[in-house]
């Protein structure tokens, strides 16, 4: 049934996505399919989608025209958040023919039967509160693959208990479940068998990692024992609430031998009064808090921030508080998202709506403070030896990497160095923000 079959992937969305799409990947090659790029046509496509925007819908709606536009007589299965949210919705997009839930996506392969056209989509979904068991799941590859990332993402927790007023996650992803810290550990060694050196490790809210259920264990146990493995280099947080980023976690980050200098901590409001309409479990006064226990610990250290603009009554001067508390952090990037209205969210009962033409002029203002914060941040390190790991991907004869602590450097590409650790010596920013490295002033010494 399989032989010759091709299967093509696209995710969107975050980091987990990526994580689950490869696992599934890993399944259609187990089972004898080879796996194809999205654009050279397959006989299969399998799209893993986000829901946490009106965007990400569209996205998903635009990836299926462009896959049977590639081969359109082509199986087409879409799974993720939306699919769990809007299961019919999708099935009445044109060319689809499989749509699976939450619980269902890592049984893609049940659900195929032999992968042929269907006159309309089958739907297989459960109600969310059925969703209860932790599929672990991560990216790998290895450095001659070009459909995978350099760096690993290894999924620790799924879910998420919290109520925030304009998020639609656990009504897709259901309530906050974790691996335990045996299997965490045993992925992060298959994963640096593959010859990864750097696992970012990500979930839905992994600052409330509990290994399978034990309240007694917690996400600093967990980081505590992946620092002991050998053959990673380097580990990074993908994201932490705020209130859930203890002190005992930055402290022991300050002194690991692994993990990075580098934290992305969401904030969504600058102001108290937005972060109560929001139902964030956090003041900024206690956000500020956590920068200056990162900074004097590590001044070195990366903070990115998560913002967005046009929540349903933030004022302009809400939002002033905002842009002025940011500026006044010493954060060095920031993702800024536009408030987007999501069903059965308590948000679309705030009063008043911002309109759209006003969310997309302060998303702009955040956007050029943020890159005022990454190019400051850049320019601390500009004359200075730093060790990056080089990624694979060729733009226009340029690589890229990333340093310990997250500041992005470019030089001409050469194939020998990916997937390598080299200290290189930090130049100038370029037009883009990139900073430009160079090997002369530098050992060369793999680390």
């Amino acid at each position: 049934m399989t032989l010759g079959k091709t299967v093509a992937f696209h995710t969107l969305g975050c980091k987990l996505n990526f994580a689950e799409t490869s696992t599934i990947a890993r399944q259609f090659e187990q089972s004898g399919f080879s796996k194809t790029e999205f654009d050279n046509g397959a006989d299969i496509y399998v799209i893993n989608t986000c829901s946490v925007t009106e965007d990400a819908n569209r996205e998903c709606r635009r990836i299926v025209r462009n896959a049977l536009k590639n081969s359109p007589e082509a199986y087409v299965i879409v799974t993720g958040c939306y699919a769990q949210l809007k299961p019919q919705e999708i099935a009445n997009i044109k060319g689809v023919d499989l749509v699976l839930g939450a619980h269902e996506k890592f049984n893609m392969l049940q659900y195929l039967n032999g992968g042929h056209k269907k006159e309309s989509a089958e739907i297989h979904s459960c109600a969310i509160d059925e969703v209860l068991d932790f599929i672990p799941a991560f990216s790998s590859s290895a450095s001659t693959d070009t459909t995978d990332r350099t760096r690993a993402f290894l999924k620790v927790q799924d879910g998420c208990d919290y109520t925030c007023s304009y998020c639609t996650i656990p009504m897709a992803r259901g309530a906050s479940r974790s691996d335990t810290i045996e299997n965490v550990v045993n992925n992060a060694k298959q994963i640096a068998e593959k010859g990864i050196k750097e696992i970012v490790l990500t979930g839905v809210n992994i600052g409330d990692f509990k290994s399978n259920h034990n309240d007694k264990t917690s996400f600093l146990n967990l980081i505590e024992q992946l620092d002991t493995i050998e053959g990673i280099s380097r580990f990074r947080i993908s994201s932490i609430e705020p209130n859930l980023l203890t002190d005992k976690i930055i402290e022991f980050v300050a002194q690991s031998k692994r993990f990075m200098p580098h934290f992305h901590i969401p904030l969504q409001s600058g102001s108290n009064k937005i972060l109560g309409l929001m139902r964030r479990r956090y003041k900024r006064e206690l956000y500020a808090e956590r920068v200056e226990k990162i900074k004097s610990l590590m001044p070195h250290c990366s903070i990115g921030v998560d913002i967005i603009v046009g929540f349903p009554g933030e004022t302009e001067d809400d939002f002033l508080d905002t842009y002025n508390f940011i500026s006044s952090l010493p954060v060095s990037y920031l993702h800024v998202f536009t408030y987007s209205e999501r069903e059965n969210t308590e948000a679309l009962n705030i009063k008043p709506v911002i309109p759209v033409e006003e969310r997309r002029k302060r998303n702009k203002v955040l956007r050029n403070l943020s890159s005022i914060k990454q190019k400051e941040f850049f320019s601390t390190h500009t004359g200075s030896l730093q060790h990056v790991l080089f990624e694979k991907e060729n733009k226009e004869g340029y690589m890229y990497g990333y340093t310990n602590n997250y500041v992005r450097v470019k030089r001409k590409f050469d194939a020998m160095l990916i997937n390598q650790i080299r200290e290189v010596y930090l130049n100038e920013c370029d037009a883009d923000g990139n900073v430009l490295c160079t090997m002369e002033n530098a050992s060369l010494q793999v680390h």
